[in-house]
């Protein structure tokens, strides 16, 4: 299984005014079990700003973004320095990943994102991901670390992202103030209601509240990916919630992650054709395999690297649509070509598949 783990600020200090170390100890305790059971684990944290306050010693009365842009540059190497400390105990490489929105927007940067991610767990190592906060000026305003986990998520085709905070999950009411509130366990698909139960924003220490919670969910269930928010105090919270036990509160996905690629590459307008030889057509539509540069006949159109293209057999009939690993003029070279060929054709590579099965529907 394939998770995103985000940890919230309170969650990291307990509700303290200091970094618990015991609490980010036992929490890299169980994602190391996860790891070792096999899992794929994606960390996104929150915590720089305030780790950074912490080892400057600084108050949080400073509400200016220069300052928390300051803060963070600091405070992300103190995060960055426990976490490969932690993993370590446990033998697990960690790699860091500061993004922004901007990331996700722009397709060449999404593609380079999310390779070095996928490649990162398939090296087994734990990406430590977070705001790009040093200059992510918007993203600091509305405490985007819920919905970058929900955008890292859908990158990489999780499974599951878990979201840790200091509550138990969505309640009918705020259990701090109504001693009548109710957890909801399960919520099917979110709406206005849902969306009303969380509230507004916001707390002393951690920038996002419950109401981003649920934007992350939403976004993460629209791309196939369930979503649990529960209490990071809870014991063993991760290795209960991985093995099926009903904590927090779960949402629903109405479309698996392979429907919901499948939904947006064939929602995509293609940007060109590419014609395969018959070997390719049979190993593409029979075989269910990624397309190689060898197997390319002719490229038509121009378009470039992420793009959605259609796949036509020697007859000019539609085989498959997928998004190509190369842009047009780079294609027009390494067609008929080995796959070892392409750094020497080209001086450099995106990998040996032009368009890989996981990204790839066969409509034929």
């Amino acid at each position: 299984m394939r998770i995103v783990v985000k940890l919230g600020t309170r969650t990291l200090t307990m509700g303290g005014d200091h970094l618990s170390r015991p609490r980010m100890l036992d929490l890299v305790r169980q994602m190391a079990t996860l790891h070792g059971q096999g899992h794929q684990v994606l960390l996104v944290s929150s915590g720089a700003i305030f780790a950074g306050r912490e080892r400057m010693g600084l108050s949080a009365r400073h509400k200016d973004i220069a300052f928390k842009q300051t803060m963070a540059a600091v405070g992300q190497v103190v995060l960055m320095g426990l976490y490969e400390q932690f993993f370590g105990f446990y033998g697990i490489q960690v790699a860091q990943a500061l993004l922004t929105r901007g990331d996700f927007a722009d397709r060449e940067r999404y593609l380079n994102a999310r390779n070095t991610l996928m490649s990162l767990i398939g090296l087994r190592s734990v990406p430590i991901i977070n705001e790009n906060d040093v200059v992510a000026v918007d993203e600091i305003k509305i405490g985007d670390n819920d919905n970058l986990s929900a955008l890292v998520a859908n990158l990489v085709d999780a499974d599951l992202l878990i979201i840790l905070t200091d509550q138990a999950g969505l309640f009918t009411a705020d259990p701090r103030r109504d001693p009548r509130a109710r957890l909801v366990p399960v919520v099917p698909a979110i709406t206005d209601e849902v969306r009303r139960l969380a509230g507004g924003r916001g707390s002393a220490v951690s920038v996002g509240g419950m109401i981003t919670k649920i934007e992350a969910a939403e976004l993460a269930t629209r791309s196939g990916v369930e979503v649990i928010i529960a209490a990071g105090s809870e014991p063993d919270i991760l290795l209960r919630l991985v093995a099926g036990e009903a904590i927090g509160t779960r949402f629903r996905t109405a479309v698996s992650r392979v429907e919901s690629r499948k939904r947006w590459i064939l929602a995509e307008p293609p940007a060109g054709e590419l014609e395969v030889d018959d070997g390719a057509a049979r190993a593409v539509v029979e075989s269910g395999k990624s397309l190689l540069a060898v197997g390319i006949v002719s490229v038509n159109g121009e378009f470039q690297r992420g793009q959605t293209v259609r796949l036509l057999d020697r007859r000019q009939r539609e085989l498959a649509r997928g998004v190509t690993n190369y842009d047009s003029a780079s294609l027009h070279v390494i067609r008929g070509h080995r796959s070892d060929e392409i750094p020497a054709l080209l001086g450099f590579e995106y990998g040996p598949t032009v368009v890989h099965r996981d990204s790839m529907v066969v409509v034929q």
